[in-house]
């Protein structure tokens, strides 16, 4: 599985992004896709998942804020940021999840930057 994410930049605070993730390769085996987000001296931390399914994951500081979407089609899943604070400010991290009985795989895409300014 590759991942190629992009749509990162610089945005004030209150102002919108969306982020894209185009999945390659070995795709019927992903069961989850998701986005993490690290700050330099930080743990990476999950931001929002998708299943193959359609089910979502938000975590509580994006919650309201974020939605996380697919296209099938396009082998894509989406990260739109809305009304985005400083705080949101990270390397944000495209991820794939292959998953056994037994054990799971992660795959990473290259990082894309996001910064919001106060």
């Amino acid at each position: 599985v590759q991942l190629q994410a992009s749509g990162g930049g610089l945005v004030q605070a209150g102002g919108s992004l969306r982020l894209s993730c185009a999945a390659s390769g070995s795709i019927s085996s992903i069961n989850v896709m998701g986005w993490y987000r690290q700050v330099p001296g930080k743990q990476r931390e999950l931001v929002a998942l998708i299943s193959s399914g359609g089910s979502t994951y938000y975590a509580d500081s994006v919650q309201g804020r974020f939605t996380i979407s697919r296209d099938n089609a396009k082998n894509t899943v989406y990260l739109q940021m809305n009304s985005l604070k400083p705080e949101d400010t990270a390397v944000y991290h495209c991820n794939a999840r292959t998953m056994t009985t037994i054990t799971h795989r992660d795959y990473w895409g290259q990082g894309t930057l996001v910064t919001v300014s106060s």
